[in-house]
């Protein structure tokens, strides 16, 4: 059974939903406007493999908001501040899109704190680099009808291929996605640099790309492979960026035996 429980790190109070399982520690980290109770039917099935930890970002969920910093560098300081608040030892870091970017930038900068990295989909947007392909009207639009109050069938012009009971969880949930935490990461999505970051690092990586999306292309991935050589790349064919929602089966194959390896 599902259990949620708070910890003290970076400063903040930080929320965390656990999947129990017996495998390795796994510290799952969603994308940018995903409260960690809608990963909910991702981590029961990989809590199969791993003893999985799903984090509420700052200004998200049940995690502290409010006039906070939510810059890369301090989402990235807090993913390393909840494994060692939580007892996690050094747990395989899987991050969703920004959660991908916080993993790649906190693996850098604290490379002892976990053990593996499976980036799913991130960004690759920066500096000199095409933008990010979604608007953060997207963004800004369906939170501000959550908060007025909405009901799944609502945000089905948003989210028009989910299942009834996806919309009407994120329509529960969205309004919890604190309105400058998500601005400030879209902006990131465009002025951090996350290649670079990728190039110092020396884990054990792979990266799951979404084969029915644009937000990773085939020069991405040679430069990716080009910069971390050990990285592995799995692609879901047929899946949009949210890839577990648009194929689960095919996501859960390409994470499952990454805890497999030495």
């Amino acid at each position: 059974m599902a259990t949620g429980y708070h910890v003290h790190a970076n400063g903040i109070r930080q929320h965390l939903i656990r999947h129990p399982g017996a495998g390795p520690q796994m510290l799952l980290i969603p994308g940018i406007t995903s409260p960690a109770i809608t990963w909910g039917f991702v981590a029961e099935r990989l809590a199969q493999w791993f003893d999985v930890h799903v984090l509420d970002v700052r200004g998200r969920g049940l995690s502290q908001a409010g006039k906070l910093d939510y810059s890369l560098d301090a989402l990235a300081d807090d993913a390393a501040a909840v494994v060692a608040a939580a007892g996690l030892g050094r747990p395989v870091v899987l991050g969703h899109s920004m959660g991908a970017r916080i993993a790649i930038r906190a693996a850098r900068w604290n490379p002892d704190a976990f053990s593996g990295l499976v980036l799913v989909d991130p960004p690759v947007s920066g500096p000199g680099r095409r933008p990010y392909p979604a608007t953060l009207g997207w963004y800004l639009d369906s939170i501000a009808l959550s908060a007025k109050g909405c009901s799944g069938d609502d945000l089905r012009v948003f989210c028009p291929t989910w299942t009834d009971e996806q919309r009407a969880l994120r329509a529960e949930w969205l309004h919890t996605c604190q309105t400058d935490a998500i601005v400030a990461a879209f902006d990131g999505f465009h002025e951090d640099d996350i290649h670079l970051d990728l190039r110092e690092i020396g884990l054990p990586m792979r990266l799951v790309a979404a084969g029915a999306a644009t937000v990773i292309e085939a020069a991405d991935l040679r430069e990716i492979k080009a910069l971390a050589p050990q990285i592995e790349v799995r692609t879901v064919l047929g899946a949009g960026h949210m890839i577990p929602w648009d194929d689960l089966e095919g996501f859960l194959e390409a994470v499952i035996d990454f805890g497999k390896q030495d």
